[in-house]
């Protein structure tokens, strides 16, 4: 019983209290949305407050872009005294190709500079024992189809050739300067989105820290951009070299990679919070005061770090809404 009575006054204290609360609810005004969704007015002041902006930006613009990577190759010595370095993939598909494009390479350079030109003596010397009697229409034949056979054993080995350095530079190698790297050159391979392409250069320098060695800093120079971008995940391989005498990097280390960006000249820029996208096209809400909001259709150029440039649809001295966006797009689209 007494457990009942419990029960019975706290209800009766609870809706007391919901219905003194519901008795100090203020009504909000809600915002007017017009001119289809372009205009978004907030009559009541307490509402305003939830959104802030910040003017456009219009100067030069630095940012940093860090990457995940890894060691994928590192050189060292030959201990049979090899006239080349050795090459050490971490991937042994990329291993498997570098050893095949070394082999087809010798049997090319056999067949160019031994083979080619043996048989070519050959024919030669057959032809001449013809115009003096000492041999036959047959042999100078037989020579004829031995050279032949050497320019089409020369022409196989180059078209073999070509799958392996389609390997080789999918996975971010250039055949050529892996031929000539020194002893102690590591290889990073990192992927960088499609949009920032144009804020990297070859030859640029770069910072990486490996989980191995997580206080050591190497400096590293961008040597390629891979020709190919990736159909799904929109990534482009880029391969970063750091000369390491010291051996202290091995293949298949994982790395952040550091890239310092700067556009190279005045740009009109907006935090990436600001806009939205809808239906294929991307729109900015500009402050216009009194909590007046206007949306403008604008378009984008390339992202510099947490920055955008905006190439068309935004002034100088507009204020873009950097938090409440999405709210705003609701409103202004019906969603």
């Amino acid at each position: 019983m007494k457990s009942i009575l419990f029960l019975l006054v706290s209800s009766l204290l609870w809706m007391a209290c919901s219905s003194n609360q519901d008795n100090k609810i203020e009504r909000v005004e809600a915002p007017i949305v017009s001119n289809d969704g372009q205009t978004i007015t907030f009559k009541d002041s307490s509402m305003r407050h939830f959104f802030q902006t910040e003017p456009v930006y219009d100067g030069l613009v630095s940012a940093a872009y860090t990457a995940p990577g890894k060691v994928a190759a590192t050189v060292v010595a030959s201990v049979a005294g090899a006239s080349q370095n050795v090459v050490l993939f971490d991937n042994p598909d990329l291993a498997s190709s570098y050893t095949a494009l070394a082999q087809h390479q010798t049997n090319i350079h056999q067949i160019q500079q031994i083979n080619l030109k043996q048989k070519e003596i050959e024919l030669d010397r057959a032809s001449d024992l013809l115009n003096h009697g000492a041999a036959t229409g047959r042999d100078v034949l037989e020579a004829q189809t031995a050279l032949s056979l050497e320019r089409s054993n020369l022409a196989n080995e180059k078209a073999s050739l070509i799958q392996y350095e389609a390997n080789l530079k999918q996975g971010g190698f250039d055949p050529g300067t892996l031929r000539r790297a020194p002893t102690g050159k590591a290889y990073v391979i990192c992927d960088i989105p499609e949009n920032q392409i144009s804020n990297i250069r070859e030859g640029g320098a770069c910072y990486v820290i490996f989980s191995a060695y997580p206080d050591k800093t190497f400096r590293g120079q961008i040597e390629d951009i891979a020709d190919v971008v990736d159909n799904v995940t929109r990534m482009v391989k880029l391969r970063v070299s750091i000369l390491d005498n010291s051996s202290l990097l091995k293949a298949g280390m994982f790395a952040q990679v550091s890239f310092d960006l700067k556009n190279t000249g005045n740009q009109t820029t907006i935090d990436k919070e600001s806009f939205v996208t809808v239906d294929g096209k991307d729109y900015a809400f500009v402050s216009k005061g009194n909590g007046v909001f206007e949306r403008k259709a604008i378009k984008i150029g390339q992202q510099m770090g947490e920055r955008l440039i905006v190439l068309e649809g935004l002034e100088k001295n507009d204020q873009v809404v950097i938090k409440g966006t999405i709210q705003l797009k609701g409103l202004s689209f019906g969603y």
